[in-house]
Order: C-alpha cells, then structure tokens, then sequence
C-alpha cells in the first residue's frame, strides 16, 4: 500500500503547447512563490500540475500521454497529487473527468484563483506582472492579450481562451520594467491576434501606441512581434518598427492558406490579392524586415490546384522563415461541418513539398548573408557552439547563429556582433568581431 510522501509539498508544473502557455505557467509559478510554497518547472516534485495544450490532434495527444504518465506515477506512490489545467482541461473538462478520474481536479484556462486554492494558495491581485521566468534569462514573453474575437473555421481557440481582452498599456509597462530589472533585454510580444490590440480598451487598435510605450523601458534593448492577423493590419506600427532601433525588423504574420476558395472557407476575410499586397506595403516600408508564416495544407476540399497555387506563391514571396501544418479536424469548430477529405497521406506529402521548397529557399537567403556582421544575442552554450540569434529569429522556431566555444567565449545572455562565415538552411555559423 502506497504511504503519501513525508516531505513538505514541492510543486513541479509541467508546460505543453505554446508561449501563451508558458507565460501562464510564469504567472502561476510567480503566484505560487508569493505565496512561500516551493515550486520547480519540469523537475521533480511530489504535487504535479500539467498545463495542457488543446489546439490540434498532436498537442491533445500529447497532453493526453503527459496526464496519464503522472497518474501512473500518483499510483505507483511517486508523486502525491495531479492536478491538470489548460487549453485541454477547457475544452474537454468533463471528458476528461470521466476517462482519467484518477487526476485530483481539472482546472480551465480562466481558474487561476480556483487552482491556487486547491495547491493551499491564495491569489494576489497585486501581483501585477510578477512571474518566475522560464526562458533564458536574456528573453521573455509577454502577453499582451487573452482571447481571440476572429471567427477562423479551422480553430477552436475562441472555445478555450475565450473572447478578445487586451490588458492595459500601463500594466504591461509594469511588467516589462519588473523583466528589464532582472536582465531581461528581450521582450517577445504574444497574444492569440495582436493586430486586435486595444479594441476592447481604446476603442482603436492600438499597438503602435503600446510599442512607443515599451521601447522607453530602460534595459530592455529588443521587442518583438508574434501572431498578427492580415486582416486590419494596422499600418502605423510598420512607422514605429521604422524609427524605433528596440522594434525587431521581424514580424510573425500566420497566413495559413493563399487560395481564394480555401481563404473563403477558412473564413479569413481575405484574398490572394489582399494579402500580396500587404506583404508588399511591409516590403516597401521595412525592406529589411523577416516575415515569418505559417500555413495550413490539407484543409476540407484542399484540390491540387489550390495545392499548387499555394506552392507557387510560397516560391513567389520568399518568406524569410515559414512553418506548415497538415489540417486537424475540431469538433466545435465551423470546418467540422466539412468532409476531413483531404487523405492524411496527401496531408503530409503536401506539408514536405512546402517545407522542401521553403528549406531551398531559407538556404539562398542564408547565403547571401556570408560576410555580413550581424549583432546577436547569445541564448546558451550547447556542445561545442555557443548559440545566438539575429534581430531576425526568434527562439525555438527560427535559424540559429552558431560559433565555435573551443576558438572563442562569449557571454550568455549579452549582444556580440558576429560575422558570418558559413551557412546551412537554417543555421548560421559565425564568429565575433
């Protein structure tokens, strides 16, 4: 018979899915440490909370195999308690419940309060902004809403994060003066839609303003912008990324299909023409600028033709960094009305051309970067090769900069300027100058 474990109570989150999530982690790790309890992420601890991801068929599956590891380990007496919050425990709560009963409670993505009650905490409203970071010390996110008001067939996260809700400019100024005052001096702007910003609030959009607002942060040396929607793009924050040195020349911009009829089922509210032309305004306003994409292939009704005519404008646009998913059936969500019809095989044949395609392209890019001197932050040292990024890449998903640590030191977490002298599809090999 298992004996509950002596020890005073260690809580291990463990974050699946994206940087939203691992911003709420922060957030509730930052709440847990307020409150005295001992807390580690992805470490061991006898009281486990899963922050679950339930966006598409792999993450839920995921999330799914993460939860039953640590029922398992609950009965085999290794860990004391499991308890499960997230983008998951949103949207399937009660099925959950019902298949996996041995987990101790299930939390959704707007229970904060209650999840800390339960973990013996209480939630302090004056904690603006305080959270236990988990990147590299030198980057971190920032959240700058929740929720998504866009009615795109192919998603459920309306259904787990709710309605659009910006959080106020002087809220996030706070909250990047707390990061710069640890080291951070990179600020990685996320929400569900961030070209949506400050509807809600200012009745406008409003993220050029937040922009000039964070860039006075002192310490806090770069900004960048993830997840902007092309449609009502707003174009006054290409004139801050332009006169403001802190804006990174960079923005990730999920495009997801190009073919007129796939667009129009996908309920984008957007055209072929509509979004080249965006790209080009981007072009011709910061020349220097890395358009990161990503695009969905196998969608409901997805025919060669608009196969091709994707692949074709992929060829065309040159995106400096690009990502592409096979299609992923939601129940609850408008496209689950369609026929999945596309064959899985076909999905990922499909998701291969494109990413064959966009590898030749990343490698002439790349290229043509040899002999440029780039100033890079140094993330980390991994084997041999210390590990930086341009003002163009982000962490995770994009190239990386790589230079020899037996030839040279640098430090982790400050800038170094990096002459290029090799490169590959996706990394860069070079050395500081």
């Amino acid at each position: 018979m298992r004996t509950k474990s002596q020890k005073q109570n260690k809580i291990n989150v463990v974050t699946l899915g994206c940087s939203k999530n691992v911003y709420d982690s922060e957030v509730l790790m930052g709440q847990l440490r307020a409150n005295e309890k001992e807390v580690v992420h992805e470490e061991e601890g006898n009281v486990v909370v899963i922050n679950t991801c339930g966006f598409i068929a792999n993450a839920k599956e995921e999330s799914v195999n993460t939860i039953l590891e640590y029922v398992q380990k609950k009965e085999a007496g290794e860990v004391d308690k499991v308890f499960v919050t997230g983008c998951l425990s949103e949207r399937y709560k009660p099925d959950l419940q019902k298949e996996i009963p041995n987990v101790d409670e299930y939390f959704g993505t707007s229970e904060l309060p209650n999840l800390l009650k339960a973990l013996g905490a209480d939630y302090k409203h004056e904690l603006i902004g305080e959270r236990l970071t988990t990147t590299p010390k030198n980057y971190a996110y920032l959240k700058i809403a929740e929720g998504c008001d866009r009615p795109c067939s192919f998603c459920a996260i309306p259904i787990m994060r709710g309605k659009h809700k910006s959080t106020p400019i002087e809220d996030l100024v706070t909250e990047a003066e707390k990061l710069a005052a640890k080291g951070v001096k990179e600020l990685i702007l996320i929400a569900q839609d961030l070209t949506y910003y400050g509807l809600d609030l200012y009745k406008k959009r409003n993220l050029a303003e937040l922009l000039q607002a964070l860039v006075k942060v002192e310490g806090i040396e770069w900004i960048r912008l993830h997840y902007a929607f092309p449609t009502g793009f707003p174009l006054d924050v290409l004139d801050v990324m332009k006169e403001e040195p802190k804006i990174c020349n960079y923005l990730d911009i999920p495009l997801q299909h190009i073919s007129d009829s796939i667009l129009k089922s996908m309920r984008r509210g957007t055209t072929q023409a509509k979004t080249t032309k965006l790209l080009k305004e981007f072009r011709a306003a910061v020349p220097e600028m890395a358009i990161r994409t990503t695009l969905i292939v196998g969608y409901p009704g997805e025919t060669e033709e608009d196969f091709q005519t994707l692949k074709e404008w992929v060829a065309e646009m040159r995106f400096e960094r690009l990502g592409c998913f096979t299609y992923s059936h939601e129940e609850n969500t408008h496209a689950y009305t369609l026929e999945d019809d596309v064959p899985e095989e076909v999905k990922q044949e499909r998701a291969n051309e494109i990413m064959e395609l966009q590898s030749q392209i990343s490698w002439e890019l790349n290229q043509e970067k040899i002999g440029q001197t780039f100033r890079c932050i140094i993330d980390r040292k991994e084997g041999t090769y210390f590990v930086g990024r341009t003002e163009f890449d982000s962490p995770d998903v994009d190239n990386e900069v790589l230079i020899d640590a037996s030839k040279y030191y640098l430090k982790q977490g400050e800038f170094a300027n990096i002459k290029i002298t090799d490169a590959a599809d996706f990394d860069l090999y070079g050395e500081p100058v």
